[in-house]
């Protein structure tokens, strides 16, 4: 896919496990993994917004766009 989710990294940066984030972002640890290890279809923007509250970053942190076959 070429949106690539960088969750993982932003969640290195920051120190925290998954299960925190999911919690202080109020979604479960289950999406969470699910948005984190790219099998995610979709992710609304007030979720994008808590992940960008909770990880003081912003979307482009997150989400980055690479061409077919180079991830």
């Amino acid at each position: 896919m070429p949106i690539v989710v960088d969750v993982d990294v932003m969640l290195a940066r920051r120190k925290l496990s998954v299960g925190e984030l999911a919690e202080r972002v109020g979604i479960t640890p289950a999406n969470l993994a699910v948005l984190k290890n790219g099998r995610a279809k979709a992710v609304r923007f007030t979720t994008l917004e808590a992940l960008c509250e909770a990880l003081e970053c912003q979307p482009g942190d997150l989400l980055r766009w690479e061409a077919d076959g180079s991830a």
